[in-house]
Parts: structure tokens; C-alpha cells; sequence
């Protein structure tokens, strides 16, 4: 892949991050009329119709359960207690976007992009987020359960107290996350990247995580009772000394053998 200037990539982030002062309100009419253009626009491969453009707007509160939303533009929406469960939002623009306490449950977001996204509370629970962009996301409380995050980008997203309880973690980026007090019981963590991640507290109960890095992750109070850490890499032993409970945890080798 053909990268480009560092100088345009910082633009370009800097014009989708830089959330627009007041989301602007849309009449049911034009709603249904952007909709309608997007599900043709889909329908006929890109020849008729019009992609979705909701960037900027104010749909907080919005029913949109089950929509075909598909590469829909909605980023830096204002979707505040919006029900968007089951929706299909693969590959959505949701960069920037605010979801605090939105309905997302059972929602496909594979391949969306949600960096610097506010999910605060929001309910994710059997979401479908494969390959999803969560860079810097705000995710607090954020209901996760059976999710599944399969080689999401959730480098530095803030996940105090979410509920990752039977998540898919597997080869997701979680460099420098914070997930103090999250719950992560019986999560699949295999080969996920935690290299500087805050787990202060964090509950992984029976987690998988083999293969994972692990360095300079932080556990203290952690509790790892009956999690699997056998190939785990950059992990030493004052990490496992700073967690809580490490009951029948499983080892790797040289940790358990006490070198």
C-alpha cells in the first residue's frame, strides 16, 4: 500500500477530527430522502442513487434499527441515544461521532471507522466490529459483551469499566488502551497487542491469552484467575506480582518455572 505525505495524512485528520460547532437538524422528509438514495446507491452498485452524506448532524434520539447503512457518511453525527441495533454499518464514516448511550446491539460495524468516536455507554453487546477503526475512542461503560472486535485498531481507546465479558479480542491493536475496572471474563485475547495498556483493576477471569503481547502492560490489582497466559510475550514477573488473584492461571514456561 502507497502511503501518503505525512504532511496531507495530518491534514486530512486534523479537517475529520475537528468536530463542526453545531450538528445541523434533518426533517423526516430529507431523511428518508438521503436514506432512500443511499439503499438505491447500494442496490445498484454506485450507477444510480447517491451515497448517504449525514456528516454533521443531529439525529440524536433517531430509530434506525435494521438500516442498510452501508459506507454511509456520519461522521461527527450527533447520535445520542439513537437505536441503531442490527443495523449494517460496515465501513461507515462514524469519525467523531457522539453515540453516547446509542443502541448498537447486534449492529455489523466490520471495517467502520470510529476513531475518535464517543460511545460512552452505549450498547454493543453481539456487535459485529471486525477490522473496525476505535483509534482514541471514548468507550467508557461501554456495554461489549460477545462482541466481536477480531483484529480491530483500538490503539489508545478508553474502556474503563466496559463490559467485555466473551469478547472476540483476537488480533486486535490495544496498544496503550486503558481498560481499568473492565470486565474482560472468558474474552479471547490471543495474539492481541497490549503493549502499554492500562488493566488496573480489570477483571479476565478465565481470559485467553495466549501469544499476546504484553509489555509494560499494567495489572495491578488485576484479577487473572484461571486466565491462560502461556506464550505471552513481554510479560515478567513483577507484572504478575502487581495482580491480585492468579489462581490456576496458566503460565508461560519460564514464569512458572520461576526464571
Amino acid at each position: 500500500m502507497v502511503k501518503a505525505d505525512p504532511s496531507d495524512a495530518s491534514h486530512a485528520s486534523h479537517r475529520e477530527t475537528s468536530q463542526p460547532a453545531r450538528p445541523r437538524k434533518v426533517s423526516p422528509d430529507e431523511l428518508a430522502q438521503i436514506l432512500s438514495a443511499h439503499r438505491l446507491y447500494l442496490e445498484t452498485n454506485r450507477r444510480e442513487g447517491r451515497r448517504g452524506n449525514l456528516s454533521a448532524t443531529d439525529l440524536a434520539g433517531h430509530d434506525l434499527s435494521g438500516g442498510i447503512l452501508r459506507r454511509i457518511k456520519l461522521n461527527h453525527a450527533l447520535l445520542r441515544g439513537a437505536n441503531l441495533a442490527r443495523a449494517n454499518l460496515q465501513q461507515a464514516n462514524l469519525v467523531g461521532a457522539d453515540l453516547e448511550g446509542a443502541c448498537l446491539t447486534g449492529a455489523d460495524l466490520g471495517g467502520a471507522r470510529l476513531s475518535g468516536g464517543n460511545l460512552e455507554g452505549a450498547k454493543l453487546e453481539g456487535a459485529l466490529l471486525v477490522a473496525a477503526d476505535l483509534e482514541f475512542a471514548v468507550m467508557r461503560r461501554t456495554a461489549l459483551r460477545q462482541a466481536r472486535l477480531r483484529g480491530a485498531d483500538m490503539s489508545g481507546v478508553n474502556l474503563d469499566h466496559a463490559d467485555l465479558r466473551e469478547a472476540d479480542l483476537s488480533d486486535a491493536n490495544l496498544r496503550g488502551a486503558s481498560l481499568r475496572r473492565a470486565c474482560l471474563d472468558d474474552a479471547d485475547l490471543r495474539a492481541a497487542r497490549l503493549g502499554g495498556a492500562f488493566l488496573d483493576g480489570a477483571s479476565l477471569r478465565r481470559a485467553d491469552l495466549r501469544k499476546a503481547y504484553l509489555r509494560v502492560a499494567r495489572l495491578d490489582g488485576a484479577d487473572l484467575s484461571d486466565a491462560d497466559l502461556r506464550d505471552t510475550q513481554g510479560l515478567v514477573r513483577a507484572q504478575l506480582t502487581a495482580a491480585l488473584y492468579l489462581a490456576n492461571a496458566r503460565l508461560p514456561t519460564a514464569l512458572a518455572d520461576g526464571q
